[in-house]
């Protein structure tokens, strides 16, 4: 039975102990900033906690403080809850933690679009900004303000979730949850510096081979940048450092739709999706079974990146046929 969900996490949060936290594998910035921020809630009231995510801190977020270690490797004693973040289904989280969760009390704290409500606890509210936000909002309400390293986290979600309060979710609300945190001490330039620039020369010629080979269809409203594993290895970058990428294409006038594919193997290709105002992206990503949010949405497709192409580029010129039609 599913119980209320953000009444029930703070009752939690003072009352009870010894805490599982984790989030999606990948980890972005909201996921990252999250995490951490849950985990400084928790050692403000006292509790025992472990932090986990499957594939740890990307190299560009080394720089973000800790309350603890962020454990990589699931541990095998158990816990009293589970709190998962930013996780729009349960495979997101991890295949090892994705095994061990029929025998965890969960609550699942997000806001992607498509949420099944997997936990015995939910708080799934899409009109946020960020999963952040939410954690920042259980901290205040809990008496713990949103300075130092706490705040910072909450910024770091807040500020990359919302392309720097530049997309189509950045709400009054985490605006002024924002001011809040500048108020208290953070220096917003300063977080912009670390998470702007970090990237490495690998990064910077992946992102030229890349833009050189973009091709665009239906018109010059859908744009497309292929990423090969050789391509990977040529330009010397990882996977983690792809991110990002995509939002260079969105820049095009008259663009309607940006496709990024990462080639994961020969049979399977991740996608990411961007677009702008009312065009809906979740609805082509939730096509081969992902999702995310209105404005920017993933998944994967089986098939070379050839077939993922194809595919890809298909269905979402059939969304935008169905919404100029008004379906």
């Amino acid at each position: 039975m599913t119980m209320a969900g953000k009444a029930e996490l703070l009752r939690w949060l003072a009352e009870d102990d010894d805490f599982l936290v984790a989030s999606h594998y990948n980890p972005d910035g909201d996921a990252l900033g999250a995490t951490a921020a849950m985990g400084f809630i928790l050692s403000a009231l006292g509790k025992r906690f472990v932090l986990y995510n499957q594939t740890g801190v990307p190299r560009h977020y080394d720089w973000l403080p800790w309350p603890a270690p962020l454990a990589t490797v699931l541990p095998e004693r158990e816990f009293a809850r589970l709190i998962l973040l930013d996780c729009g289904d349960l495979p997101r989280a991890g295949r090892e933690l994705a095994q061990r969760m029929p025998g965890l009390i969960c609550a699942n704290i997000d806001h992607h679009l498509g949420n099944p409500n997997f936990c015995q606890v939910n708080w799934v509210d899409t009109r946020r900004s960020s999963t952040g936000e939410m954690v920042g909002e259980l901290a205040e309400e809990l008496g713990v303000p949103l300075s130092g390293d706490l705040g910072l986290a909450v910024y770091v979600s807040l500020v990359t979730d919302t392309g720097f309060f530049a997309y189509s979710n950045s709400s009054p609300a985490c605006l002024r949850m924002a001011a809040r945190i500048v108020e208290l001490g953070l220096d917003p330039a300063a977080v912009s510096e670390k998470i702007e620039n970090q990237w490495t020369p690998a990064k910077l010629k992946l992102l030229a081979r890349v833009l050189e080979s973009m091709s665009l269809h239906h018109d010059g409203r859908i744009a497309v940048i292929k990423i090969s594993r050789a391509l990977l290895a040529d330009s010397g970058a990882s996977p983690a450092e792809t991110e990002g990428l995509i939002n260079y294409v969105r820049r095009l006038r008259g663009l309607d739709i940006a496709v990024a594919l990462r080639e994961e193997n020969e049979h399977r290709v991740k996608f990411s999706l961007r677009s702008g105002g009312e065009v809906d992206v979740q609805r082509v990503a939730a096509s081969f079974g992902g999702g995310g949010h209105r404005n920017a949405s993933g998944g994967q497709v089986l098939g070379s990146l050839a077939e993922a192409e194809r595919a890809v580029v298909s269905a979402a010129a059939l969304s935008l046929a169905a919404r100029e039609a008004g379906l």
